[in-house]
């Protein structure tokens, strides 16, 4: 698992976190579970990070507290530099970039090998990674400014390199079976599982806020380190040059049924009807037209889940708060905001392995996006405090939340790995990548949009 800087700001970009359990899911091929292993851990390692989904998919505020808590507390002594606005600046540090080197990112799609882009994006995140486990253990309260103007510097440098790393794997991913792609997600929600489980005995055992930073951080070193070994090994695999040899590409699944669950039905090779991989910019267009559905319910799936994780759901108190008791004082919210919904977006996107429905061009998938929209009065309902608006707590006991909480993650998990899968498939092959920064631009937008509407959200209440 990787930590990268505190609060909010990690689900503005595409997060960060690490998995190194591959899928055991018998295959025919030989290589197929090292080939999973070296996707998923790539992609696990680098993904998640002050960026997106999370998309959203999305941020483990409690696993960022130790170097958020030193950082706003030295920001505390700095008149100039409000810790109030600590999470404002975060979040602008990394949406800005991550939108730029979308852009970015699809018109170097053909131009820029995905492995260059995809290494140089982990050795970025590397470099910055070894800077930030230094100043961890420097005494910064004599230039409060200056630290202040590093961490956000490098909070763009992360956020911008791993939007590309983002984008580009799930590009390579298309040119795969769809199992790869979604053992690729999942391994990223298993990531986000594992933060928030580490966050949790944090909380419990840790002493030293220092050394609990020192800790996670040296975690991300090494796991960075072995995400970039397990990348180079992929072109080794077998399997993994099967798919990825042929420098023809056809489009295999432009024709796909509706309600086909795109299972193993990409093929390497070319066809009479290949053509030939173009260094030019590819056709924005038409690739927005075609994934246009998908787009807006990959965006609105993210939107609605950033409004409620973790501004809403982590501000849910116990009904039994007044107890004295760790479970409503301490635990409550680490437990049942956090760790929930992390595991239930995880088991979420592992039902992707086994169930595609509904498929890519069925009108179900965007009414049941569009139902996700309930939850928002649900989670206000809830036991919200403070309230300064809307006072009436409609459920009155600790399971409600647990309830909607384990919904939320559930169908965000399965509805954003569903569309955010489908997109680059249902595209010719020779788009595909292309199609995968695109479906990434959705994403991120629902991140950002949805973040600052969810300040909206907080205020009404």
């Amino acid at each position: 698992m990787i930590f990268l800087f505190p609060c909010r700001a990690s689900i503005l970009g595409v997060r960060a976190q690490l998995s190194l359990f591959p899928r055991l899911v018998m295959c025919q091929h030989p290589n197929i579970h090292s080939m999973r292993l070296s996707m998923r851990v790539v992609t696990s390692v680098g993904a998640e990070q002050p960026g997106s989904s999370l998309v959203v998919e999305l941020n483990q505020k409690e696993s960022y507290q130790p170097l958020s808590a030193r950082l706003e507390s030295t920001l505390a002594t700095a008149k100039t530099l409000p810790k109030d606005y600590f999470e404002s600046y975060i979040s602008i540090a990394s949406t800005v970039p991550s939108v730029l080197c979308l852009l970015g990112n699809f018109l170097l799609v053909n131009r820029v090998p995905a492995s260059v882009r995809i290494l140089s994006s982990l050795f970025i995140m590397l470099s910055i990674f070894l800077v930030i486990t230094v100043l961890v253990k420097v005494d910064t309260s004599s230039w409060t400014t200056c630290f202040f103007a590093l961490t956000i510097g490098c909070v763009v440098v992360v956020s911008g390199a791993s939007t590309i790393f983002t984008s580009s794997i799930l590009g390579l991913s298309s040119r795969f079976p769809m199992r790869n792609s979604q053992a690729l997600l999942a391994g990223q929600a298993m990531g986000g599982t594992v933060s928030a489980i580490a966050s949790i005995i944090d909380l419990a055992a840790a002493a030293d806020v220092t050394d609990s930073a020192l800790a996670y951080f040296l975690t991300a070193d090494i796991f960075l380190v072995v995400c970039i070994m397990v990348y180079l090994l992929l072109p080794r695999l077998e399997y993994s040059r099967y798919y990825m040899g042929s420098h023809w590409e056809h489009p295999s699944l432009a024709t796909t049924s509706p309600s086909s669950p795109l299972e193993d039905q990409t093929e390497p090779g070319g066809s009479a009807h290949s053509l030939p991989q173009s260094t030019a910019v590819p056709p924005l267009r038409p690739i927005l037209r075609k994934t246009a559905a998908l787009g807006f319910c990959l965006f609105y799936v993210f939107f609605v889940s950033i409004i409620i994780f973790p501004s809403l759901s982590s501000s849910i108190q116990s009904v039994h708060q007044n107890s004295g008791s760790l479970w409503a004082t301490k635990y409550f919210v680490p437990l049942t905001s956090f760790l929930l919904y992390n595991f239930a977006d995880w088991c979420g996107r592992q039902i992707t392995a086994w169930i595609q429905a509904p498929g890519p061009n069925s009108r179900l998938l965007p009414v049941l996006v569009l139902l996700r929209t309930i939850f928002l009065p649900l989670f206000i309902l809830c036991n919200y405090q403070p309230r300064a608006h809307i006072r009436t707590v409609l459920f009155d006991h600790d399971i409600y939340p647990v309830a909607f909480t384990t919904l939320l993650g559930l169908s965000n998990g399965y509805l954003g790995t569903l569309t955010l899968v489908y997109g680059p498939k249902i595209m010719p092959k020779e788009l595909a990548e292309a199609a995968g920064v695109v479906m990434s631009f959705y994403l991120v937008l629902g991140l950002a949009l949805g973040s600052a509407c969810s300040v909206l959200v907080v205020h009404l209440i």
